[in-house]
């Protein structure tokens, strides 16, 4: 039953659009079909929320959480993307695997287990915005999640995972560089040039030392992904722009890996980070969470994507039905068979978390 109806929410919420900070429509039919079953919802902008009762602020609390915005569908689908359709086993839509499975499936887990006898608080927030780490999302949420006090705070996030237990991933900082050079005529040998003084920069930046390596996410990764200058053929070009994708990892927070970075470029050049909000997530090995996740057979991995685990300041595991390669891409869909799979294996890992805390 609890598959049935999971899967006829995951088809409402399709139907709907709900591209990030536009998700008004499914924020209703969340609170909606949680209202409907008695479990008292809260919302904060578009995030929805429910406690289950007996909350204890002297207890830990285990967040459940996912998200139900969605990119933008991309121009080759095939299909509605906002028509669910069942097909061979699958349910195709926008958002089906990207997180509307997981979605879903922790909602039926929390409805399945409110009312049970825990160790611990449980929490369910299905947030707005994560595929733009906006504002109004978890952003936006952690502060609610913090007012109620615990004496602790874990989550399990719902990602397209194959529902196996992702116990870390890196963090990213977008890097806006601009060199600066001096003009003039290129027959003359005039000027300084600003792709020259930049090449010196990259090749500084890009072997920059950093003071250890993470055991679980290995070094810091340093690309370039985009230069421009120059104006016309003749014309020793006194500018160049170019941008970094820096991938972070737990060694360094996101600042000080931006400060380190600077201090390696000559006066010519300056970075600025688009943001340093995205930061590197590790759960320890030894966390009841991970134990609880090996205890039932899961494989802990190092996850390539990011979510909004980055965003929360507590440990976290990412799990979820789907396969992240699905994502973001034309005519997505989840397995009928992965949510119906999913949701005795969410239940399965918080009881053996249970068992752990007791």
């Amino acid at each position: 039953m609890r598959a049935r109806e999971a899967i006829e929410l995951l088809a409402r919420l399709i139907a709907v659009p709900s591209p990030s900070r536009e998700e008004a429509g499914t924020a209703d039919i969340i609170y909606e079909w949680l209202a409907e079953r008695g479990a008292s919802p809260r919302r904060t902008a578009n995030n929805v929320w429910a406690v289950a009762p007996g909350f204890d602020p002297g207890r830990m609390t285990l967040l459940l959480n996912s998200h139900h915005d969605t990119v933008r569908p991309v121009a080759s689908w095939t299909r509605d993307p906002h028509t669910p359709a069942i097909e061979d086993g699958r349910l195709y839509g926008l958002g089906s695997n990207d997180a509307g499975a997981s979605a879903v499936s922790l909602l039926a887990t929390f409805m399945e287990l409110r009312e049970k006898p825990l160790a611990f608080n449980l929490v369910v927030a299905i947030t707005a915005e994560e595929e733009v780490g906006g504002e109004g999302g978890m952003r936006r949420f952690v502060p609610e999640l913090e007012a109620l006090g615990s004496a602790a705070l874990c989550a399990i996030v719902g990602e397209p995972t194959g529902m196996q237990p992702a116990v870390a991933e890196r963090g990213l900082v977008v890097l806006d560089a601009v060199t600066r050079g001096v003009s003039g005529h290129a027959a003359r040998h005039e000027g300084i040039n600003a792709i020259g003084r930049a090449i010196r920069d990259i090749e500084s930046l890009t072997s920059a030392h950093f003071p250890g390596v993470s055991p679980t996410l290995g070094p810091v990764s340093i690309n370039i992904t985009g230069i421009q200058a120059g104006i016309v053929h003749n014309v020793i070009p006194d500018r160049c722009t170019w941008m970094v994708d820096v991938r972070t990892t737990d060694i360094l927070s996101n600042e000080a890996t931006v400060e380190l970075l600077r201090s390696t470029l000559s006066p010519d050049t300056t970075i600025t980070p688009r943001s340093t909000r995205i930061r590197a997530s590790v759960i320890q090995p030894t966390h009841p969470l991970v134990e609880a996740a090996v205890g039932i057979g899961g494989k802990p991995f190092v996850s390539p994507t990011t979510s909004d685990m980055s965003l929360m300041p507590f440990p976290s595991l990412k799990i979820g039905p789907g396969d992240s390669a699905r994502s973001h891409r034309a005519d997505e869909y989840i397995l009928l068979s992965e949510i119906e799979e999913a949701i005795p294996q969410y239940i399965n890992l918080i009881t053996s978390l249970n068992r752990i805390l007791k």
